[in-house]
């Protein structure tokens, strides 16, 4: 009996000092990023690394203040809440449509929906530069949001058909008899319903809008850059100012970070609404 006893408490031991490894592991790089953009260049250098230092914000003045950071940190969000807001409103419509009703080429148009987000974005890069450039959209808010959209748009759709599909079609038969209009379902009975699914998709456009790179920094080079494509200018040349560079990190990271903690409860709701029937 006793050994029985001691098996489990072993075992509960074992998963903890795991549970403990595995989360040192995953808080350990944004330790390292925060602690360096609190040193001064040469103490970001020292070799072996120093663990006990005297913290400064000069990183963060000089890159909020001097090098523009600030103003990137705007253009993401006005880009990240455009292209959220946009998917969403353009989604929703397409989903209620592709889960409540039948019509030709259906399944073609889902299949194409889900494909665009398949599409690597190396792939689109030198296209959607030489076009951006001939119409005049170059270094644009417009332009980022439109190419965000690409992305975002068949997220928003994937997800809430999925959650429009959940709802159970009794509810439209029942509201139709009463007299209602297929709007009124949508705004009124399954949009409400389908609320969990909206937040995860709303969260996860957000966060691919803010910390997308690759098109931030090709088409928005000077007045609409981003806060990504800000970072990783600081290392042209052959000096690399670490502190700056993470701080600027850790200014991106830390809204995102905030942001998700906060909507954690709509995430884990959304993902797993009709897990278990």
């Amino acid at each position: 009996m006793a050994r029985a006893a001691a098996a489990p408490a072993q075992n509960l031991w074992a998963q903890g000092v795991l549970l403990l490894l595995i989360g040192l592991f995953c808080v350990f790089p944004f330790y390292w990023m925060v602690t360096t953009s609190l040193k001064t260049q040469v103490v970001a250098l020292q070799s072996p690394p120093a663990w006990w230092f005297t913290p400064t914000l000069n990183n963060y003045r000089e890159v909020l203040f001097v090098d523009g950071v600030g103003r990137s940190l705007v253009n993401s969000l006005i880009v990240a809440v455009c292209t959220t807001a946009l998917a969403v409103v353009l989604g929703l419509p397409a989903a209620y449509a592709l889960a409540r009703f039948e019509f030709g080429g259906k399944r073609e148009l889902w299949f194409w929906f889900i494909t665009n987000r398949f599409v690597s974005p190396v792939v689109l890069a030198f296209p959607v530069f030489l076009i951006s450039r001939e119409i005049g959209l170059r270094d644009t808010h417009l332009a980022l949001i439109l190419m965000y959209l690409t992305f975002t748009l068949p997220i928003v759709i994937w997800i809430c058909t999925d959650q429009f599909r959940s709802i159970p079609r009794e509810l439209d038969e029942a509201a139709l008899l009463e007299g209602c209009s297929q709007a009124r379902i949508f705004w009124s009975i399954c949009l409400p319903l389908a609320m969990p699914g909206v937040a995860v998709s709303a969260i996860l456009s957000f966060i691919f809008s803010w910390n997308e790179l690759l098109f931030a920094y090709i088409l928005a080079p000077n007045a609409a850059k981003t806060a990504p494509a800000m970072a990783i200018t600081f290392m042209e040349g052959y000096d690399v100012p670490f502190g700056k560079i993470m701080a600027t990190s850790t200014l991106i990271v830390v809204p995102v970070l905030v942001f998700a903690l906060l909507a954690s409860r709509h995430l884990v709701r959304g993902l797993t609404m009709g897990a278990v029937k």
